[in-house]
């Protein structure tokens, strides 16, 4: 339900304490917040759609606001175009919020003192909200039908101009609205602009000023759907729910001087602005939906880790101390300020993430309680792929998924690589034949016994620099098999590939019971 309101002229009233002129107090009606709450920002997707980088990087931004000045971060769901809502859309984005480690504090999910945090959910609040401004003349209901409407913007392209309504209804006597209320006419409520705007301080942009009265038609703020547009649903929203400061794409910074002429209808104090320059593609063109990749789920499936997406996208812009990579959303909270956002595009170098991938899966494998979560993930990986053909269901243990980890640390750069084909014998037994073998040394036999014996008198934990030494001193012993060919015999017997990590690493990785179960497999095929 909306919040309640104590009749229309109430809403002219009520104003945050936080915001009031000259240090006022007013009291909060329903569903405002209450007074000294300190920050608190949004952000306010249109559920049209799943979430894209570019509106992750604004998220991140204003939840890293908020903790920066232990203030609130709301998520808010504006859905007024209900022909463009996508089923499933709003429950993704809190989904994708949550994955990304910036959870709303109040949220559509989670609910809050000033709800509903839905739009579509709040449509009597903005029917009240139009119904001042009808009355203290700021706003003016317009009966223009959609053909006229088509016909002024024709003339317009033909004439190579652009389209604007002509205002003709602001203009209509009280008799003719009446009138035509009489009649049933149908109307949408538009908000009448005016000239002299005052220029206001951007956080980015500093002084700005846009004299929209002289570029534009009065915008329709109430459609005749009963729902609003966003001009007036954003207004009145970031009041009601006592929003002190708005970060958000530049695309809507001179928008800005219309919004501040409704708050100014409504004699409210405006929260302060902050419009975060576009997040671009390395080349420069547009992050486009068609791209695909761009969409957060495409980097969840991808394996993507969370902080490696957090990092990239705010490594190429601005607004922190440094621009290192590997830095932790603490980190990131810790060195922003909102003055060194600069004004300039951030390019996005998409090719850059695998490493920034591989520097924070490090992170994470050298922390004990991080890597928990991590060998849990990769367990179930582990199951998903190699499920039916997991012989020994050992290599499922705590212990071996844990040192599989740690010996792989920093070569890999997602977590799935390790059930990729080349990382197969690390779960799954090869099966390797002798005449395969042989076929790179006839001292087969002789090579086998010698490892074999080798793993068997191991009384200390294997590691890779002991077992390089200890194979070199076994080859030594052969006669006619070279050390590179013994180690490609090795890998053959353990693996069945010819690639991969060191000899010494998968002997480690894999224990001395299972090099002695594999040696003695192939040896008997």
């Amino acid at each position: 339900m909306a919040p309640a309101l104590r009749g229309v002229g109430a809403l002219l009233r009520v104003a945050p304490c936080w915001l009031s002129p000259r240090g006022a107090r007013v009291s909060s009606q329903a569903g405002d917040v209450p007074c000294g709450t300190g920050v608190r920002v949004r952000f306010a997707p249109s559920p049209t759609g799943f979430l894209h980088l570019g509106g992750l990087r604004t998220a991140l931004y204003n939840y890293i606001f908020a903790r920066k000045h232990q203030g609130s971060f709301i998520l808010r769901l504006e859905d007024t175009d209900q022909s463009r809502v996508v089923a499933g859309a709003a429950e993704g984005i809190e989904d994708m919020l949550d994955w990304a480690g910036i959870p709303p504090d109040e949220s559509p999910h989670k609910g809050g003192p000033v709800g509903p945090y839905q739009q579509s959910h709040r449509l009597e609040l903005y029917k009240k909200a139009s119904e001042v401004l009808l009355e203290n003349g700021a706003a003016y209901r317009c009966f223009c039908t959609p053909q006229r409407l088509e016909l002024l913007k024709k003339d317009a392209l033909r004439n190579r101009q652009t389209p604007r309504y002509d205002n003709r209804c602001r203009h209509l006597s009280s008799e003719r609205v009446a009138e035509k209320l009489t009649q049933g006419s149908d109307y949408v409520v538009r908000f009448r602009l005016k000239e002299g705007m005052e220029p206001f301080h951007d956080l980015v942009y500093g002084w700005s000023k846009h004299e929209v009265a002289t570029v534009e038609g009065d915008p329709v703020i109430l459609k005749g759907d009963g729902f609003p547009t966003y001009h007036l649903a954003n207004v009145v929203d970031d009041h009601h729910m006592g929003i002190s400061h708005v970060l958000r794409g530049t695309e809507w910074l001179t928008s800005t001087s219309k919004h501040l002429l409704i708050y100014r209808a409504f004699g409210w104090d405006p929260p302060r602005f902050g419009h975060l320059p576009l997040l671009l593609n390395k080349d420069g063109s547009k992050l486009s939906k068609r791209q695909g990749d761009i969409f957060l789920e495409h980097f969840v499936q991808d394996g993507c880790l969370p902080q490696a997406l957090l990092d990239i996208i705010t490594n190429c812009g601005s607004g922190f101390a440094g621009n290192q990579m590997g830095r932790t959303l603490e980190e990131l909270i810790l060195e922003f300020d909102v003055g060194r956002i600069t004004t300039h595009s951030a390019l996005l170098d998409l090719d850059k993430l695998p490493e920034y991938n591989r520097i924070h899966l490090v992170q994470q494998i050298g922390d004990e309680r991080l890597r928990r979560k991590l060998v849990m993930e990769l367990q179930m990986q582990v199951e998903q792929v190699y499920g039916d053909r997991l012989v020994d269901r050992e290599v499922l243990e705590k212990n071996y998924v844990e040192r599989v980890l740690l010996l792989r640390k920093g070569h890999i750069n997602r977590l799935k690589n390790l059930v990729a084909p080349e990382y197969s014998y690390l779960w799954v037994r090869p099966s390797v034949s002798r005449e395969q073998l042989q076929t790179i040394s006839s001292e087969v036999d002789e090579i086998g016994k010698l490892v074999i014996g080798l793993m068997e008198g191991q009384t200390a934990a294997l590691t890779t620099e002991g077992l390089n030494e200890d194979l070199r001193g076994l080859q030594e012993q052969m006669r006619g098999t070279e050390y590179s060919s013994m180690m490609k015999l090795l890998r053959l017997a353990l693996s069945g590939q010819q690639h991969g990590p060191s000899i010494a690493e998968m002997m480690v990785s894999l224990g001395p019971r299972e090099v002695c179960e594999r040696i003695k497999k192939a040896l008997s095929n």
